[in-house]
């Protein structure tokens, strides 16, 4: 197996941009035609549009044709958009499902190759070297992330720990013991870890440990703050989905660690409005939008991410980086007409040094309102409060957030331990409201 040289980049990340671009546009005539003839619910998609893969003479054509959405995998589950014939499929993830039956995504032999490069891409970026121990806590199995991260550092040339998640007390022995460089985790799920360091008496900044790559959940810069404080690592934002290919399509560069860059020779970001699906320049704010321009099994056009967050010009790498994702437009709670994110009251909980970031949110009706309760617990160091201080504490961050936010929420201070916790995905949203 071929292993990414570690000591240099590729060329292309370093690429002119007219190189790019060039790159760019042919491999995404190939992709529209590729979609067009093997995927009927493409075809038919383009032909209502009026649209066909040979009206693709500029990268600034691809807003002409439809945009795709979660719901058109939906509506074609299992395999109803593969490309190819069923015996070159070599692998199928499928999305964890929470809203419904999961999003199913097929894999060729290069489709996997190609994965593996711009995982181990990812991880050399954020200084990750063949000889390096990689500790794999993302979830093995139908979510990509687990053999996403593991294919990328085999690809890399590094030893995998691959523990997938879970088992929190074994993972921290299981750190102490095999002395690994790099953990692949969700955010969330690093902060289990730091707390179960000192739960046994370990100080989490004296692990081996010196990177983390953080995904699959948008985390806050506070968050950041947080890990890389209480573990001496530097954390890094690695971005994917799996409708797109896995972790992966983008990943913060260890030199700068200024928002993740998209690795635009494979997947084309847009950035559209959400209500009207109109294009939006790069510095606006908006949704993410994806053209996969080499995937095989499962090619993926101008797919809506719902991911919220703008495009900013290439800083340590010459593609483009995407700003830290504000939320989701589906994660967006709407509060008595006010649009809220979990990550908006994750900043205001981290400006409290009393409060530690585990936090959730439960929305529910009273009196015909809608109304918010945020569970937060104290800090470890915190957890001797007085009830006076607690109430004090809780008032705080009840009047920060409805300052900075504008919705009023009430705080629930709660002991260690006291907010569930998740081995995977955080789940920061328990809407319990009457409809």
């Amino acid at each position: 197996m071929s292993h990414i040289d570690h000591t240099k980049l590729e060329p292309i990340e370093k690429a002119s941009l007219d190189e790019l671009q060039s790159l760019q546009l042919n491999r995404m005539q190939w992709s529209l035609q590729h979609a067009y003839d093997n995927v009927a619910h493409y075809r038919k998609k383009f032909d209502e549009q009026g649209i066909h893969p040979s009206n693709l003479k500029s990268l600034s054509d691809l807003g002409r044709f439809p945009l795709t959405a979660k719901q058109d995998l939906r509506e074609n589950y299992p395999f109803g958009l593969f490309a190819v014939p069923m015996d070159e499929v070599v692998r199928v993830h499928a999305s964890s499902g929470t809203t419904g039956k999961p999003t199913v995504v097929g894999y060729t032999k290069n489709d996997i190759d190609m994965w593996a490069d711009v995982c181990a891409r990812s991880m050399r970026g954020a200084g990750a070297r063949k000889s390096d121990k990689v500790h794999n806590a993302y979830g093995y199995g139908l979510f990509t992330g687990g053999l996403g991260a593991h294919y990328g550092a085999e690809r890399l040339g590094a030893t995998v720990i691959p523990m997938s998640g879970g088992m929190t007390e074994r993972q921290v022995q299981l750190i102490q013991d095999f002395e690994p460089d790099i953990i692949m985790s969700t955010p969330s799920y690093m902060l289990n870890l730091a707390d179960e360091f000192e739960r046994q008496g370990i100080d989490p900044k004296e692990s081996s440990l010196r990177v983390g790559l953080f995904g699959a959940e948008p985390w806050t810069d506070a968050m950041r703050k947080e890990i890389e404080s209480r573990l001496g690592i530097d954390a890094i934002d690695i971005y994917g989905l799996s409708e797109v290919i896995g972790p992966g399509v983008a990943c913060e560069c260890l030199e700068t660690k200024d928002g993740p860059h998209i690795w635009e020779d494979h997947f084309y970001p847009e950035i559209v409005d959400p209500q009207s699906g109109e294009v939006m320049p790069d510095g606006e704010y908006g949704e993410l939008v994806f053209t996969s321009l080499s995937k095989e099994a499962l090619p993926i056009i101008r797919y809506r991410t719902r991911d919220l967050t703008r495009l900013l010009p290439g800083t340590a790498r010459s593609m483009r980086r995407m700003d830290k994702i504000t939320g989701r437009s589906d994660d967006m709670m709407i509060i008595r007409g006010v649009n809220v994110f979990p990550t908006q009251i994750e900043e205001e909980i981290l400006k409290l040094e009393e409060c530690s970031p585990h936090y959730q949110i439960e929305l529910y009706t009273d009196k015909q309102m809608d109304r918010m309760r945020v569970l937060v617990e104290v800090a470890p160091q915190h957890n001797q409060l007085s009830d006076e201080e607690r109430v004090s504490i809780a008032a705080k961050l009840s009047h920060n957030v409805k300052s900075y936010i504008g919705v009023t929420a009430n705080i629930e201070l709660r002991d260690v331990g006291g907010v569930a916790r998740s081995e995977g995905k955080a789940v920061r949203i328990v809407d319990k409201r009457s409809r």
